[in-house]
This record gives C-alpha cells, sequence and structure tokens, in this order.
C-alpha cells in the first residue's frame, strides 16, 4: 500500500508535465504557421526547419504572409486535391475571374502574362488580377503593372448596432498590423456608414521596402479570412469585438487601383450595359428623325403660304 501511493503523483502535477511536454513538441515540430499549404522538414543543411509551398515547391518564409501568387497556386493544388463611403474609381479592377493556376517568378510574385496552363492568355497586375482582354499565346505583356490602392468594401451583420467609428478604426487597424503585418502606414483610410464598412490600403512602388507585406497578399489574407478559409495554421479563426462587442464581417468586395489605367475593348462590357447603350442609341435617332420630320413639315407650310401670297399679288 505503501509502495503504490508512494508512486502515484498528484493529478496537479500531472497535467503540469504534460503541458510541459506539449510545449517542448511544439516548440520542435517543424510547420509553417503563416500558411497551412505548406510542407515542412528538417532536411535543410542547417537543421533548419524548411517549408515549401503545394503547388509550385517553392521554399517560403514563414516569418511573414506567403506572396498572393503562391497561394493561389497551393489553392489549385488543393482544389485538385456615420460618414461618407468611398466610390472605387472607374479604373479600379475587380477580381471576377475566380481561381486560376498562375505563373510565379522566382519572388512568388505573378508575372505579367497569364495562360491558366492552356493557350487563352491576359495580361495581370501585382495582385494576379486581369487587366487586358484574353488573347492567344502572342499576347504580350511587357511589364507588371502595380497595384498601389485597394478598397475594400465589406459589411457587418444589419442587425447589429452601429459601432463607434474610432474604436471600429482602431481595432481595423490594429488587425492589420498584427496578423498581417502590414506597416501602420499603408491603412491609408477605415471609413463606416453602418452598416458597410470600407478599409483603404495605398503602397506606392517608392514607398515599399524589400522585406515588408504587400498590401495585395494582406489584403487576400483578410479575404479569406473573412470567407472562412484562414490561411494560418491551426485554430487562428477572425475572432474580433469592437468595444466589446462581436463584429461579425460578410459580404466582402475588393476593389484594385493599378498605377496605369486597364486596357479593355468594348468586348469586355457586360450584356446589360450593351443593352443599354443600344436603347440609349436608338432613342437618340428617333428623337433626331423626329426632329427632322417636324422641320421638314413647318418648312413645307411655310412654302405653301409663300405660293399662296404670291398668287395673291399676281391677282
Amino acid at each position: 500500500m505503501a509502495r503504490g501511493s508512494g508512486l502515484a503523483l498528484p493529478s496537479p502535477w500531472i497535467l503540469m508535465l504534460a503541458a510541459v511536454i506539449g510545449h517542448a513538441a511544439a516548440q520542435n515540430q517543424c510547420v509553417c504557421p503563416t500558411n497551412k499549404m505548406t510542407v515542412c522538414d528538417e532536411r535543410d543543411p542547417s537543421g533548419r526547419c524548411q517549408c515549401r509551398v503545394l503547388g509550385s515547391n517553392q521554399a517560403v518564409n514563414c516569418s511573414t504572409l506567403t506572396s498572393k501568387c503562391l497561394l493561389l497556386k497551393a489553392r489549385m493544388r488543393a482544389s485538385h486535391s456615420g460618414r461618407a463611403l468611398v466610390r472605387p474609381s472607374e479604373h479600379a479592377l475587380l477580381d471576377n475571374d475566380g481561381l486560376y493556376d498562375p505563373d510565379c517568378d522566382q519572388q512568388g510574385r505573378f508575372k505579367a502574362r497569364q495562360c491558366n496552363q492552356t493557350s487563352v492568355c491576359w495580361c495581370v497586375n501585382s495582385v494576379g488580377v486581369r487587366r487586358t482582354d484574353k488573347g492567344d499565346l502572342s499576347l504580350q505583356c511587357d511589364e507588371v503593372v502595380r497595384t498601389y490602392h485597394i478598397l475594400i468594401d465589406l459589411r457587418h451583420r444589419p442587425d447589429a448596432p452601429a459601432f463607434n467609428h474610432s474604436d471600429l478604426d482602431a481595432e481595423l487597424r490594429q488587425l492589420f498590423q498584427q496578423r498581417y503585418l502590414l506597416q501602420p502606414k499603408f491603412v491609408r483610410a477605415v471609413h463606416y456608414e453602418h452598416p458597410t464598412i470600407q478599409i483603404e490600403l495605398r503602397q506606392n512602388s517608392s514607398q515599399k521596402v524589400a522585406g515588408e507585406v504587400d498590401i495585395g497578399d494582406a489584403a487576400y489574407y483578410f479575404e479569406r479570412d473573412v470567407k472562412g478559409e484562414s490561411l494560418f495554421l491551426g485554430p487562428r479563426d477572425l475572432n474580433l469585438r469592437v468595444g466589446g462587442q462581436p463584429l461579425v464581417l460578410e459580404q466582402m468586395l475588393v476593389y484594385y487601383l493599378d498605377e496605369k489605367p486597364p486596357q479593355f475593348s468594348m468586348k469586355r462590357l457586360t450584356s446589360g450595359l450593351i443593352a443599354v447603350i443600344v436603347v440609349v442609341v436608338v432613342a437618340v435617332v428617333a428623337g433626331v428623325a423626329v426632329l427632322v420630320i417636324t422641320n421638314r413639315r413647318k418648312s413645307g407650310k411655310y412654302k405653301k403660304v409663300e405660293i399662296k401670297e404670291l398668287g395673291e399679288i399676281r391677282q
């Protein structure tokens, strides 16, 4: 009895021992906390943990965000497996082409021309959004035009009470700095008009220093978080609170503004817009026709009057 009681450890000690062992295992575990779509091992010559992203097998730095181009390739691999709001610029682009398999350069950035591994190609900006009409393999894309301004337009639940704008601003700025490692100076403004929230990110080519997080990558991580498809490893779901109240985000749109205007022809116009243009043209033509006919009728009356008056004079 005495020996048995001597070997038994009190339950608090068992829990503490398990916690220490678990913490040590986590420290030694080779994983990528900023990108769950990676394969990691310790085959690096120095014995350090090295992680490569799925799809491209390119080594990534897990102390910062992975580029959007590499993330899209990884997702393709996985799928096969009370203030005035801002109006988007007329040149702002929406990513309407959805998911595709991109070509990335050695730094993990988008190449200027994308073909989705097919013979249909188009030119993209620095965040991989199409900015020209689609063509064939002969299409030439001279440069990757930088996206310097991103407008994130989203809503919280309409039935939620209005948040204090200053508190909301501070919470979202802190989110982009701490979770997405984006420098505070690149969060230009946070606009709010219940229930719509708009976040403006700005980052010119001259402002971005090597090694800093790109606004395009930060916006993409945020977009996946809002849609419930977090790219971070482990249980790191988006959990926002403003003034003690939960902030649930939904209905997100992202507008991209490039340093140069996009190059689209009339072929890009939607059928609805084309129909409106046709109706306007028909209305204008009809109006001109009515005006011409009216003028002719008036002119005919004047001639008849003149002829009648001339006849009376001759009599």
